[in-house]
């Protein structure tokens, strides 16, 4: 409720401002009065007293610009990012690139052995080599 009349208040200061600014007549003429053309006393026409249109003007560009900022203010939402709402792409569960593979054997059936070339004795141990390769 504040805020929306703040606003309003906001609202009326720029257009009073607006009105205030194009109430005043123009001091220094055209381009050629500034470079001394046409009378023109000084470089920026000649300093007049502060009217009452001037002095509105200041005090209506000061409301202007601390209502500027008190709005901005007023109006942050807490502290969040631009992005807090939306969700991101993610990162996805990675799927195998293969399918697992499956055994063929099974618990009651040992795994065959590759056939190898019997020792002369069966019972002995086989030769271990002397040297590690």
């Amino acid at each position: 409720m504040l805020t929306i009349l703040f606003t309003g208040l906001y609202v009326l200061v720029c257009l009073l401002l607006l009105v205030v600014v194009l109430m005043q007549q123009g001091k220094g003429g055209d381009i050629a009065a500034a470079f001394g053309g046409s009378g023109s006393q000084t470089a920026f026409g000649a300093r007049a007293g502060a009217t009452v249109l001037t002095r509105a003007t200041a005090v209506l560009g000061a409301l202007f610009m601390i209502g500027s900022m008190a709005l901005a203010v007023a109006g942050q939402r807490g502290t969040s990012s631009v992005l807090s709402g939306v969700d991101g792409p993610g990162i996805p569960a990675a799927a195998p690139l293969t399918p697992p593979l499956e055994s063929t054997t099974t618990a009651a059936e040992p795994e065959a052995e590759p056939e190898t070339e019997t020792l002369a004795t069966e019972g002995a141990p086989p030769e271990t080599p002397s040297e590690p390769q």
